[in-house]
């Protein structure tokens, strides 16, 4: 009978001793919403531009809006080709669900100046034209 009160006492010790890990879980589960709510997606215009060289190129951070224009004048935002009738309600669209942020426009170094001014005039219309960009590469120094 000893054999057996000290099994059971054993098989006691042992619950007692085991960890729990749900409230670990829960924090880790709350944790990895919180990262995924708050991370910074990485916004793509949709159409891969070669883009001019600049000595005064400088990096932007709160471009919430990517516009660009391809070496065939076509507009892409928000990986969609638009007509550039329709540049200014897209931009007011995206303006509308972030306002905060701005507005960078890619053109293609072959693309025309014509198509350039239509979007960045259609920009001008909706964002603060302070908040307006043109995406370039540094110019390298030799």
């Amino acid at each position: 009978m000893s054999r057996r009160r000290s099994y059971l006492y054993q098989s006691d010790n042992e619950e007692e001793g085991a960890i729990d890990l749900t409230p670990m879980l829960d924090v880790v589960f709350i944790m990895l919403i919180f990262f995924i709510v708050t991370a910074s997606f990485i916004k793509e215009s949709g159409v891969e531009v070669n883009r001019p060289e600049s000595q005064t190129a400088a990096q932007k951070d709160n471009a919430t809006i990517l516009v660009a224009i391809s070496a065939d004048n076509s507009i892409w935002i928000d990986k969609r080709q638009v007509d550039v009738r329709a540049v200014r309600a897209n931009i007011e669209r995206l303006h509308a669900e972030s306002p905060e942020g701005g507005l960078v426009i890619q053109a293609d170094e072959h693309s025309s100046i014509k198509t350039f001014t239509a979007v960045l005039d259609a920009a001008r219309e909706v964002v603060v034209p302070s908040k307006i960009s043109l995406a370039t590469t540094a110019a390298k120094q030799n």
